[in-house]
């Protein structure tokens, strides 16, 4: 039986009143979450929730976020976190395209699934803290429904490289693979105690190594909303023992002027990474965390995320690497025709591995192209590995934009830049920017008479995309640069802003 309430019945038999999470001063038991996920299954079973129901969240982070997770897997549904950063158009594609069964939304978040075809329910800030204020404290819980490794546990919508997300199956053997290798990486042990701050709607916050914490018996502290001041107080209040953040807010907490205040001499390791992290911010990181190690990290949505992970005492040795494969994933570099290339070459990174998705959801076109034979995934990211097998990344096949650690596909935000009727062409790439690591930048050819100027792009794209996808700056052109077959040379553009920057 693999759902996720087995472990937290584990747990709670053994040591009821051991933290399983934490929420501002508030400490929960193994055995009270696991009353809140059971009174919650039962709530969800009475409207209709079941076996493959599809459950969405446009939630920050908070105890129901999870207590819902656990919820759903109880009963069989199939957990839809969605990212609250997006606009309510986007939202309700990815609802509509899932088959969502039913929306449960912070009350501040509630506007953006206005749009969603399924019923909405909003949480208030009491059922954000507990959701038997939902539910109901003498709710009967739903009966266990079985699920093994090929059973769907979740979905995940990311940015790829067509005009419209694409929905990741996740099923249990991923899952639980995924913690098994961070339990190994990490020698996560019930002793660890992990602060979230990471939004849990992404895979960093919930699976590097988010609830692998709770499955050794663990505990989790969450975070609602990210400042330098609030982790750092929060790692010093709770021995914080663990934590994953994206580069953009290890730089945020590097760059507190205040940030020797805290006692943070309990953290052991931050995973972060995912770009070619330099070696001065592994040193300055070491001065803040003296006890610490900087975990260069590498993976996907499609993954589960952390598929490389970087050894302590080798981050300078490697500098520039982002870690070898954890236990039960296998790496290759390939050429173009799917040939696997030796040491020292660069190609493709493909991953093939327990965590690794089977594919898109009700997108068989898509799933087809993004694997070689035998299993083998085509990240669409480039690098290389070493004789040793640490991996180094030089590049992304993908035409995507990664700002302050979220993806962007270029082509959805072409999609809405085109619907301005004054623009002929458009091409979106991004540009280095010192705070985000890239910032999406619009480069536009207009129609003959044609007139655009940037407050009217701005709110033009405010309407259909969330604000991280909106381009911050507008560059007027005669024509774009092409390469003989009319092909866009977006690489030129980049190059012409990396230059300037």
């Amino acid at each position: 039986m693999q759902n996720l309430t087995a472990f937290l019945q584990y747990h709670a038999a053994r040591r009821p009143e051991a933290p399983a999470m934490l929420w501002g001063d508030a400490t929960i038991g193994y055995a009270d979450l696991l009353d809140r996920a059971l009174r919650l299954s039962g709530w969800l079973a009475g409207r209709g929730i079941g076996e493959g129901s599809i459950v969405a969240l446009v939630m920050k982070n908070s105890p129901a976020f999870l207590e819902i997770a656990f919820a759903a897997s109880h009963l069989g549904a199939v957990l839809l976190p969605v990212n609250y950063r997006l606009a309510a158009e986007e939202i309700a594609y990815i609802t509509g395209h899932a088959g969502a069964g039913l929306v449960l939304a912070d009350d501040e978040l509630a506007a953006l699934a206005r749009e969603v075809s399924c019923p909405v329910v909003e949480l208030n800030a009491a059922m954000q803290s507990d959701s038997r204020v939902l539910a109901g404290y003498d709710t009967p819980p739903a009966a266990m429904a079985v699920r093994g490794p090929g059973d769907l546990f979740r979905l995940m919508y990311t940015s790829g490289t067509t005009d419209r997300p694409k929905g990741v199956t996740h099923d249990y053997g991923n899952l639980y693979w995924k913690c098994m290798d961070h339990v190994v990486d990490l020698q996560l042990t019930r002793d660890d105690r992990l602060c979230v701050v990471g939004p849990m709607y992404h895979v960093g916050a919930f699976d590097l190594p988010g609830i692998a914490v709770l499955w050794v018996g663990g505990s989790l502290t969450l975070l609602r909303d990210y400042t330098p001041e609030a982790v750092l107080a929060t790692i010093e209040k709770h021995r914080a023992t663990g934590i994953w953040m994206p580069p953009i807010m290890t730089n945020g907490i590097l760059n507190a002027p205040d940030r020797g205040r805290w006692d943070v001499s309990s953290l052991r390791w931050c995973v972060a990474g995912g770009d070619r992290t330099p070696e001065s911010r592994i040193r300055e990181f070491t001065d803040v965390f003296a006890n610490a190690r900087y975990v260069d990290a590498y993976g996907l949505t499609e993954s589960c995320s952390g598929d490389t992970l970087m050894e302590a005492g080798r981050e300078i040795e490697k500098i520039g690497s982002v870690g070898r494969a954890t236990a039960h994933v296998e790496i290759e570099i390939r050429d173009d025709e799917g040939t696997a290339l030796p040491a020292g070459s660069e190609g493709e990174i493909c991953l093939r591995g327990a965590k690794v998705t089977k594919g898109y959801w009700k997108d068989p076109d898509r799933t087809a192209a993004a694997f070689w034979p035998q299993g083998w995934f085509r990240t669409g990211d480039v690098g290389y590995l070493d004789a040793e097998g640490f991996l180094y990344l030089t590049d992304r096949k993908k035409d995507m934009i990664i700002s302050g650690g979220e993806n962007i596909a270029s082509s959805e935000v072409e999609r809405v830049v085109y619907q301005l009727p004054q623009v002929s062409e458009t091409a979106v790439v991004g540009r280095p920017d010192p705070k985000w690591g890239e910032r999406p930048v619009a480069v536009v050819v207009l129609k003959a008479g044609g007139e655009l100027d940037y407050p009217a792009l701005e709110a033009h794209c405010r309407k259909h995309l969330a604000g991280f996808k909106v381009p911050k700056e507008l560059h007027i052109v005669d024509a774009l640069p092409r390469n003989p077959s009319g092909k866009v040379l977006k690489r030129v553009l980049r190059d012409r802003f990396r230059d300037d920057a």
